[in-house]
């Protein structure tokens, strides 16, 4: 079919024009689209949809009409944009463009949308290099392709991987070095895009510097093995890009606790308060586990109860109603037979809810989030005082049905209708994966990896240049700088205005090396 719409196209642009159409000299392209002339603008557009992106623009060169049509008929290149990442939606590919492209701080207008020009987005996209996606998780990470439709396998947290006895230096080359043995990439040769799981999470100096640590950590390793570009960024970010979102509260229900985590533009808001619930995935697996005991089922690993959870288990909108229903169910497990719950498949997931049944003390899931929101309504960060009224869920246990339901239920009844109105919890975009695809989005982006990635160099110039303030018991404050040549001492008190111009620079003073230094 392409093919004959080539050859119409070829015939048709080598018909002579008209001598009354005002031609220029010999190399002026014609300006009439031919034997098109009478065709409507949809049928031509849908004609350079069957062509191809490619055709289509070799068609643009035929004549002015062809040309104008190609590249200011917005329609055809959205089209053409689909069908390049068909497993992401138009929706998603329109958001990173509009909102994500500059990169970070994230712009809180979106200035940029009547600049777009769309052929000139997938010309760039499709330029863009591949890169490797690495998220952390909690539990496992998940790893693959950018241009992949999902992630291509699984293993330990770098948090976990290797001997936890070990340096984190070493765990961290260990890991990266076997998930790009496992996906057979040579280091050297693509981005990355890893996500930091949510650790950390206070305010405090000693929670900035250990966040801080990991990260520097994890540019440090991958930099020694001669990644060209990294892009680090926390979990909690990434999944609320993979909803389309830059401004809301992330529910990320882990491994071992579940962290609900306040982000204005892009940019998380510890000092607004980032909640944590001692409650994760692995606690509602124990907790059916324990259920089924005392129902006399016998399995055999707690894998087969994780299965049964992923399966049969549910959030009740009313738990009270619920026990009064009949909720009997059965699921087949591959090679250990069928097993039926009843009860047991809304009370797991309850205990989101009432943490107590399971005996563990601390506070629902609803009273974090509605706790987080208060603050955030009294913090007065914004002049919009909707940003924190959509919360994106994340993780698996999050993909339970009925939870998104319950949450929003339970924050009417807690908060006021001040802060009530307009709440709006979803679920997990893509499940388990979210955060994999929020990477995804950025680093499928027309200007990837330019704003979002630091490189070698500049990381190099960034730790170079990066002072640390010390000596604050002495009366002068001062600066020290490892450079080249040793240590070196800036002081206040050795700013010299040369030449009276009222033009200060600092004059360094040698240090000497001591033992501790020469050792690393």
């Amino acid at each position: 079919m392409s093919t004959i719409l080539r050859k119409i196209v070829e015939l048709a642009s080598s018909r002579p024009s008209s001598p009354g159409g005002g031609g220029g000299g010999g190399g002026t392209a014609p300006s009439s689209l031919g034997a098109f002339e009478r065709l409507p603008e949809d049928v031509l557009v849908q004609i350079l949809r069957l062509l191809g992106p490619k055709d289509a623009m070799k068609t643009s060169l035929v004549c002015r009409s062809w040309k104008s049509l190609v590249s200011e008929d917005d329609r055809l290149w959205i089209s053409f944009l689909q069908n390049q990442d068909q497993n992401l939606p138009w929706e998603s590919i329109f958001f990173a463009e509009t909102h994500l492209r500059l990169g970070w701080p994230i712009q809180t207008v979106s200035s940029e949308v009547p600049e777009l020009s769309f052929m000139s987005i997938y010309s760039r996209r499709a330029q863009v290099p591949g890169a490797v996606i690495i998220d952390g998780g909690s539990g496992y990470c998940k790893y693959g392709w950018s241009k992949y439709d999902c992630p291509s396998g699984r293993s330990a947290t770098f948090l976990e991987f290797g001997n936890i006895e070990s340096p984190m230096h070493a765990r961290l080359r260990h890991f990266f070095a076997t998930i790009y043995s496992r996906m057979q990439v040579r280091p050297s040769t693509q981005p990355i895009v890893v996500s930091i799981p949510i650790c950390h999470y206070d305010d405090t100096e000693s929670a900035k510097a250990s966040r801080r640590q990991l990260k520097e950590a994890i540019y440090f390793t991958l930099f020694e093995m001669n990644v060209p570009a990294v892009c680090a960024i926390n979990q909690a970010t990434l999944s609320l890009y993979a909803a389309r979102r830059t401004s809301g509260i992330s529910v990320n229900i882990g491994f071992q606790a579940t962290s609900i985590v306040p982000i204005l533009h892009g940019k998380v808001m510890r000092k607004v308060g980032v909640e944590v619930m001692g409650l994760g995935a692995l606690k509602l697996t124990g907790f059916l586990r324990e259920l089924m005991q005392q129902k006399n089922l016998s399995f055999a690993s707690l894998y087969t109860v994780r299965t049964l959870k992923e399966r049969l288990c549910y959030v009740a909108a009313d738990y009270e109603v619920e026990l009064r229903k009949n909720t009997e169910a059965s699921f087949e497990v591959s090679g250990e037979g069928s097993f039926t719950l009843s009860e047991e498949r809304f009370q797991t997931g309850e205990i989101l809810f009432q943490p107590r049944m399971a005996g563990v003390r601390t506070m629902g899931l609803h009273q974090a989030v509605a706790l987080c929101m208060d603050h955030c309504h009294a913090a007065e960060l914004n002049a919009d005082d909707t940003w924190f009224k959509t919360v994106v869920l994340s993780g698996g246990t999050a993909c339970l049905p009925g939870l998104a339901e319950r949450l929003e239920k339970e924050l009417h009844g807690l908060l006021p209708p001040s802060i009530s109105s307009g709440i709006r919890v979803v679920t997990p975009p893509y499940g388990a994966d979210t955060a994999w695809f929020g990477a995804k989005l950025i680093s499928n982006l027309s200007t990837f990896p330019g704003p979002w990635c630091l490189t070698k160099k500049h990381f190099r110039q960034k730790s170079r240049f990066n002072l640390l303030w010390t000596f604050k018991d002495l009366p002068t404050r001062k600066l020290i700088d490892r450079g080249r040549q040793g240590w070196w001492l800036y002081s206040s008190n050795l700013l010299k205005d040369n030449n009276h111009s009222g033009k200060f620079s600092l004059v360094p003073q040698k240090l000497e090396d001591t033992d501790d230094d020469k050792a690393g």
